[in-house]
């Protein structure tokens, strides 16, 4: 009898939930379409819910991450020290909320540095609790990336030591412990790393750090009446992953941004927990991507919409020249603007946007030794990749180092439902290329390095890649809260 109950317990509880994702669906332009704003296609909380303006009354200039010093006076060498610690932070006048961060009360600082550098990073962790540093993007060996087993304990300092080996490229660094990564990125640990090399520094784009290149971390919370982070997980954000009603930029709430007469740089990195972004300018002005994840496409590519799920990035140019003095555009997402640039000083005498950027040698497929498969399945609690959850005791997956493969990932929405939500994969340690999606091939700004690819309900994905670096690594759904219940599995490089 006692089976019977349970058994119609969860009809009712798929019914339900499935009658929701329905409704909210059909709410949004109904049958799923590859041209549809991706976060109305995931089943994600639309900009609807973005009360940025509840907290407009005292616009701040937008804050720029400092850019962390490097503590050896070699050119080939750099050497950097980071600490996680707890702190607090007003991000509503009059109220302090608690934060994490690094070196600082929230987020932290940039760390640059060259292609063929020798790198050293000692990271003290202050908290009360264990964590991790994860370079998400870095090319490195399985026991300096920072994933689960690479846990720092409160007190401890762990010293992560690796070599640059890779092109100019906008990463990041993250926690990433064991079923705690979604909270301790919330609170805010994050921060970018930044890679240049000769090819990077001799285009002619803004390279200005803080005045025409310009770093833009995008995250969304959910803020209390206190002002504090919100995060006690509903089954709704087990199931969505968080979705906050509050949009910062650089940890400050509808900041603005004193731009030149002429290209800007941007560098966008959507550090939220799981809200996918549909950017655009609210003039409907075009600009032009010049690089993805892994670093700079082989040419700038016009658009005038962008879409980043969570961990992905983007460096776009935005020309500004044509706009007078004191003249403001919006940066929003899917229309709900979250940030102003005021245009101010002398217009550039001339503003050129460079036909070439970088060579990006193509992996041939008939070099791929094996192609295999992950399928993201199942919701909430059971969400799942090939059937099973997050077991740091078992290798799900064994390759062979310098090994070429084609990796096939399917976002397989099951139970026959309209809709089902976009999964944004993400794999240690390497860099991808996209074959194509659902057998057509990827757009221009997809053509590019990547490392988190957001695969869309009921969508194949076939990306390609050759396994450089050994040692033992995740593959996930970088939404956060589907990361931390199990959605994540590990392959070993040997």
């Amino acid at each position: 009898m006692k089976k019977v109950v349970l058994s119609v317990a969860v009809l009712i509880v798929v019914a339900v939930v499935g009658g929701w994702l329905f409704i909210r669906n059909m709410g949004m332009g109904g049958m799923m379409g590859g041209n549809m704003p991706s976060n109305k296609m995931n089943g994600n909380e639309s900009s609807e819910n973005v009360r940025n303006e509840n907290f407009s009354e005292e616009e701040k200039p937008l804050p720029i991450p400092p850019l962390l010093k490097d503590e050896n006076p070699d050119p080939s060498k750099s050497e950097f020290s980071l600490t996680a610690q707890q702190s607090t932070m007003e991000f509503i006048k009059g109220k302090k909320t608690e934060t994490f961060g690094y070196n600082g009360d929230y987020l932290g600082p940039v760390i640059r540095v060259k292609k063929g550098e020798d790198v050293s990073i000692k990271i003290k962790n202050k908290l009360a609790e264990a964590t991790t540093v994860h370079w998400h993007g870095l090319e490195v060996d399985g026991e300096q990336d920072g994933g689960p087993h690479n846990g720092i304990k409160p007190g401890t300092t762990w010293n992560p030591q690796f070599k640059i080996e890779q092109s100019a490229a906008t990463l990041w660094y993250h926690p990433h412990l064991l079923h705690e990564t979604g909270e301790h990125v919330y609170k805010g640990l994050a921060g970018l790393f930044y890679i240049d090399d000769e090819v990077s520094e001799k285009l002619d784009i803004p390279k200005e750090y803080g005045v025409n290149d310009v770093p833009l971390i995008i995250q969304d919370k959910q803020m209390d009446d206190e002002g504090q982070f919100d995060y006690d997980l509903s089954m709704h954000d087990t199931m969505m992953g968080l979705q906050g009603d509050t949009i910062l930029v650089n940890g400050a709430i509808n900041p603005y941004l004193e731009v030149p007469k002429g290209l800007m740089r941007l560098r966008l990195l959507n550090g939220s927990n799981a809200r996918i972004y549909e950017f655009s300018l609210n003039n409907d002005q075009e600009f032009f991507q010049i690089a993805s994840d892994g670093g700079l496409l082989e040419k700038p590519v016009k658009v005038n919409k962008l879409v980043l799920s969570p961990a992905e990035r983007a460096e776009i140019l935005v020309d500004f020249s044509s706009f007078k003095d004191g003249e403001v555009v919006e940066l929003t997402d899917q229309g709900t603007a979250f940030m102003k640039f005021i245009v101010k000083g002398k217009k550039e005498e001339k503003v050129t946007m460079p036909d070439k950027l970088a060579a990006i040698p193509r992996i041939d497929p008939s070099n791929s030794v094996r192609t295999r498969e992950f399928v993201f399945q199942g919701m909430g609690r059971n969400v799942n990749i090939n059937g099973k959850q997050m077991d740091m005791d078992r290798i799900d997956e064994e390759l062979k180092l310098n090994d070429t493969e084609i990796w096939e990932i399917t976002n397989d929405t099951g139970m026959g439902m309209m809709g089902g939500m976009g999964h944004p994969f993400h794999a240690h340690g390497v860099q991808f290329q996209i074959l194509d999606r659902d057998g057509k091939a990827p757009p221009d700004n997809e053509k590019g390095w990547k490392d988190t690819i957001l695969v869309y309900p009921d969508e194949k994905v076939r990306v390609i890649a050759t396994f450089n670096k050994k040692g033992l690594f995740m593959y996930h759904c970088h939404i956060l809260e589907h990361e931390d219940v199990g959605m994540m599995g590990q392959f070993q490089v040997e």
